[in-house]
């Protein structure tokens, strides 16, 4: 018996006139998603990067060349807040694997560009970490892992809706 369904006993033993299925799945995917965040951001560390420098290099690499974007738009393609996107870019610049400049486009409008160590640590990083996430999936069959992608991405589109910048507000 895992710790969720410890939980949903003993819930069942106080109220059982609650049905606690929903439990089972949310618990056991919130305990998954603090393990695989755990997992991924170790990753991310033996490269020397944070979850969210991690996500911004990622995004810069896959604008395509010359790898660029305005920090409004890395936080659109990214999972970093606009107002976090400035010190994570901070200390990308001092390390040397972005670089800011004027856009030419826009004269008062910045944009970030992945320097070459920058794109050689994102390359190095991803492989890593596509690696790292098969080795996290190994537990399913390629059947139930396809399933569960299916499973997942029907879920996310009814809780973020295409085109939607974030979550709705649940009702309570």
């Amino acid at each position: 018996m895992d710790h969720v369904a410890r939980i949903q006993a003993e819930w069942r033993a106080e109220r059982p006139d609650l049905d606690t299925s929903p439990q089972g799945v949310i618990g056991r995917l919130h305990r998954i998603a603090n393990q695989l965040t755990n997992e991924l951001t170790l990753l991310y560390a033996r490269y020397g990067l944070s979850e969210g420098e991690f996500d911004v290099l990622a995004a810069l690499r896959r604008a395509g060349a010359p790898y660029e974007r305005a920090p409004g738009e890395l936080a659109l393609h990214t999972m970093v807040t606009t107002g976090a996107i400035s010190k994570r870019l901070d200390r990308l610049e001092a390390a040397g694997l972005v670089e800011r400049r004027r856009s030419d486009a826009d004269g008062r409008g910045r944009v970030v560009r992945l320097t070459p160590a920058g794109r050689r640590l994102i390359d190095e990083a991803f492989t890593a970490h596509m690696a790292n996430e098969r080795r996290l999936l190994e537990a399913l069959s390629p059947d139930e892992t396809a399933q569960l992608e299916r499973l997942l991405t029907t879920w996310l589109a009814y809780l973020e809706p295409p085109g939607a910048t974030r979550a709705p507000e649940v009702r309570r």
